[in-house]
């Protein structure tokens, strides 16, 4: 049986480089030229045009996978309401 084809096949840069370049477009809403920008810094140099050719084949793919929610350690997942501020106050920084 034939394997799939690679989706990153042919391009400059690993597919790593790609899914992090595009999920900081989408997730942190950053423009191309911020992502190009924040790149350069790492030494990664790339163009605008290039990351706008990379959301537009990558990033319907980005997303459609499920965020993944994950509960705050302080709370184990439980949500804690009071009805006084002093009250939660107290409660988040341990005192009586």
């Amino acid at each position: 049986m034939k394997a799939p084809p690679d989706p990153n096949y042919r391009y400059r840069f690993p597919a790593e480089i790609i899914s992090h370049a595009i999920s900081l477009c989408h997730v942190f809403s950053l423009s191309l030229r911020d992502v190009e920008l924040l790149l350069a810094e790492r030494g990664i140099v790339i163009s605008y045009e290039t990351m706008r050719r990379w959301c537009k084949k990558f990033g319907a793919s980005f997303a459609d996978r499920p965020r993944r929610v994950v509960p705050s350690p302080a709370t184990n997942g439980i949500s804690m309401r009071c009805s006084s501020g002093f009250r939660a106050f107290s409660i988040i920084c341990g005192g009586p």
